[in-house]
């Protein structure tokens, strides 16, 4: 991957992805950057700054083939590589998660779930059985996990954090509030704050509001 690409631009990534899936979907070979800025709500100079980070992969005059664009972006990404991963947290966010999210078309592959609660110990879970916490350790060596998505409160996760750094985890998706590269600079997270996206909802809503 080129160095120096603006992580606002790979923030942009997912979302090409997703598009371009959604086309490819649809029936759709090519496209221009201009209809792509169209489907987007983007622009295509935009677009094509981005994707020229990485090579530019159009053609003058034909645009974007939407399969072989899709195919390069997936692989800039890293999708093409499959990180053994853990879940920790089987409650209703755990749940969710687990539920809703196929991990092997993005990139990883959810082995193991574990959790606390003893009610929650032995259930299925995405045709996993949970798993009592205390055997993160021995299951993560075994089984060369190097990435944790964590769905459990603050608290819970700065008790654990230095256990999971020690076992070699060193990739998280982080559903606390916790800040894990504060403590462990090496580390490498992505932090999902849903109150945070909630209140930026609410400014919206109200910005609107007072404009009209």
């Amino acid at each position: 991957m080129p160095k120096g690409v603006s992580i606002q631009v790979i923030r942009r990534l997912p979302r090409y992805y997703r598009f371009l899936t959604e086309l490819e979907a649809q029936g759709v070979d090519k496209i221009s950057s201009t209809k792509l800025a169209s489907v987007m709500s983007s622009t295509a100079s935009q677009i094509r700054q981005d994707l020229n980070c990485f090579g530019g992969f159009g053609q003058q005059g034909y645009g974007y083939s939407v399969p072989v664009l899709r195919e390069e972006i997936g692989k800039i990404l890293g999708l093409d590589h499959i990180h053994r991963t853990v879940l920790i947290g089987a409650g209703n966010l755990g749940r969710a998660i687990a539920t809703h999210l196929n991990f092997e078309q993005l990139g990883f592959k959810l082995t193991a779930i574990f959790e606390k609660d003893e009610k929650l110990v032995g259930t299925m879970l995405r045709g996993i059985k949970v798993m009592p916490d205390e055997e993160i350790e021995r299951y993560a060596r075994e089984n060369d996990v190097d990435t944790a998505v964590l769905a459990m409160p603050k608290d819970a996760v700065e008790k654990m954090i230095d256990k999971l750094y020690a076992i070699g985890i060193r990739n998280y998706w982080n559903f606390s509030h916790y800040d894990i590269a504060k403590q462990y600079d090496d580390v490498i997270v992505e932090n999902v704050h849903l109150s945070d996206s909630l209140m930026t909802l609410c400014y919206r809503i109200n910005e609107k509001k007072y404009q009209t």
